[in-house]
């Protein structure tokens, strides 16, 4: 029935059911439509995610927070919070850089989708971000998954790179599990022996995942392929594959960038790239919500 959810004992008990009932498009038919400051995001409805990689000053934030929502961007990204390989690298600015994005949301209107680390910022980051990121490093990070689980903020869960797409809609499950069924699933790439690009973008994970699950399903072509000049192209497949949206890194300049600056789309030069989403996105039907 619309509404209902099944209980842990119906589903324990019921051992024809799916591993992921709660995200199954065959016990919930109708697309999830998830709604983030009056902007939609699934079924007819596209969202033009884009900011920074990382949040490294107020000026350089706010400076692609303007140029985003100037061209048309539904909600902000950047990253108050980041995981990075080496203990070395930028870590992001946290509570500053929080409240950087803060200021960037009452300035422009955007939403801001931000991510989190750790189970200890939970409520700091949600009482900011309007859509919480999990990123591909945690998405086996069941306790992380069940605790954005436990808030009402929208989620936003990243494919982690080695991860099948069953694995994805598992780990979705342990935050709807919680109470929270407003997740966006995010294909970014995958690890393959392949050295052109520094993923694998996996875009027939795209009309699978639209099988499989009522949720929404957005690509990130920006850490799929490290490279700026391949975002645009990725971009356009992305949305002729079906996707409810795209994420793309922007940074007034990417040279000058203190995390993944190849892969981050010139400032200045963003409405070129959403002007042609918005025209392709148009084509198939839908609206840049």
């Amino acid at each position: 029935m619309p509404g209902s959810r099944l209980t842990a004992m119906e589903i324990h008990s019921s051992p024809e059911l799916l591993p992921y009932p709660l995200v199954a498009r065959a016990l919930t038919p109708d697309s999830t439509v998830i709604e983030v400051r009056g902007r939609r995001i699934g079924d007819g409805f596209f969202g033009l995610i884009a900011g920074p990689c990382t949040v490294e000053t107020r000026e350089q934030t706010l400076e692609t927070a303007r140029a985003v929502a100037a061209a048309g961007a539904t909600m902000l990204r950047g990253g108050a919070f980041k995981p990075r390989t080496s203990p070395y690298a930028f870590q992001g600015l946290g509570h500053k850089g929080l409240e950087i994005l803060a200021e960037a949301r009452e300035e422009t209107g955007l939403p801001i989708v931000t991510e989190l680390l750790d189970p200890r910022h939970v409520e700091e980051v949600a009482a900011v971000a309007d859509v919480i990121q999990i990123g591909a490093r945690n998405m086996h990070n069941f306790n992380l998954l069940a605790e954005v689980g436990r808030v009402p903020n929208p989620v936003l869960l990243k494919r982690s790179p080695s991860a099948t797409v069953e694995e994805l809609l598992m780990a979705a499950e342990y935050i709807a599990k919680e109470g929270n069924d407003h997740v966006i699933l995010c294909e970014r790439g995958i690890k393959t022996f392949e050295r052109s690009t520094r993923f694998t973008l996996d875009i027939s994970a795209v009309p699978v995942l639209k099988r499989e699950t009522h949720l929404p399903v957005i690509v990130d072509p920006s850490h799929a392929s490290g490279r700026s000049d391949l975002v645009l192209p990725l971009a356009r497949a992305a949305v002729a594959a079906g996707a409810d949206g795209v994420m793309i890194d922007a940074h007034p300049q990417p040279e000058d960038a203190l995390c993944d600056g190849p892969q981050q789309i010139r400032a200045g030069e963003f409405a070129r790239v959403a002007d042609e989403i918005h025209t392709l996105v148009g084509l198939m039907g839908k609206t840049v919500g």
